[in-house]
């Protein structure tokens, strides 16, 4: 039996979607469908309904959902073991991220939290959406901070999991400024003029944001895509270069936009407004998530206040 079969099995619990679950697992749907056949033979129970849609688990799938979870977080902790990486002590704060968010929101954050809270330490695994999911599920971590958008919405079960909503993030174009003020390429360029396009690579959670907001525009866009990569970061840099457009999040470039390096290319209708959230476990029974987690709900409800 393969891991992968394992985590394979629980991506495609959270999706419903042999189609989603393959994008995020970075193989074809083809090969995706043969894994999950194989983890079906070797268990010699069928796990997937494949008569419903969206898909769904059976009744054995549901009861092994569960344990496949259980069985990874014990591999992970084996493994931590293993390194010399024992359970980190009680005033450790482990926290799975998607990489914009730690590289951009996590640190100022943290800052804003330990004012509250007092000085703990962190240990922070930086992955995609999809892998940081994934720890929280398999208890390879406390908390997960990630993007949420209802039309791709996080797929964690609130009977399970509590949720806080920090605050807001908006991704739009950017390109580089000219000496004039004017960015250098911008929205929705022509069929004589394409625009030369950075983009995220298959599969990223910004990569699906991107291209909901192209397929509900009222406009076609004229773009040539020319880079993709998984990481804002690495956009940034390409579109300071001048190599083209690309959609980055406010928080990825708010720097370089004070200082005139960068100047939003494109108008309202090309941009989009996602939630930033943290998640963790119901009723933890670590004492730090649980002082952590009391702290930012009175603090959210100190600023609904008029």
């Amino acid at each position: 039996m393969d891991l992968k079969w394992l985590e394979d099995f629980i991506s495609l619990a959270e999706t419903h979607s042999f189609s989603r679950s393959a994008e995020l697992r970075h193989v074809t749907q083809p090969a995706f469908s043969r894994r999950i056949r194989s983890l079906e033979s070797w268990l010699g129970v069928d796990l997937i309904d494949r008569t419903a849609y969206p898909t769904r688990l059976t009744p054995a799938g549901e009861l092994f959902h569960g344990q496949a979870l259980e069985i990874i977080a014990q591999l992970n902790h084996a493994r931590a073991l293993l390194r010399g990486q024992q359970s980190a002590p009680p005033d450790t704060l482990n926290i799975a991220v998607p990489h914009n968010l730690a590289l951009t929101f996590f640190p100022k954050w943290l800052t804003e939290v330990k004012r509250g809270c007092g000085e703990f330490s962190t240990r922070l695994t930086a992955g995609n959406v999809h892998d940081a999911v994934m720890a929280l599920e398999s208890g390879s971590c406390d908390v997960l901070l990630c993007y949420h958008h209802p039309h791709q919405p996080v797929l964690l079960d609130p009977a399970r999991y509590d949720m806080l909503a920090l605050g807001e993030e908006t991704l739009r174009p950017y390109a580089r400024r000219t000496a004039s003020g004017q960015p250098a390429f911008s929205l929705p360029g022509s069929p004589q003029q394409p625009i030369p396009f950075l983009a995220y690579a298959a599969g990223a959670y910004l990569e699906r944001m991107v291209a909901l907001m192209v397929a509900n525009g009222e406009e076609i866009l004229h773009l040539t895509p020319c880079y993709e990569t998984d990481m804002a970061e690495g956009l940034k840099s390409m579109v300071l270069e001048g190599h083209g457009l690309a959609f980055l999040p406010d928080s990825a470039v708010c720097g370089e936009v004070e200082r005139g390096q960068l100047a939003v290319a494109g108008d309202a209708r090309w941009q989009l407004n996602m939630e930033i959230r943290l998640y963790r476990e119901h009723r933890s029974s670590k004492p730090l998530v649980n002082m952590l987690w009391q702290h930012l709900r009175e603090s959210t409800v100190r600023r609904r206040r008029p």
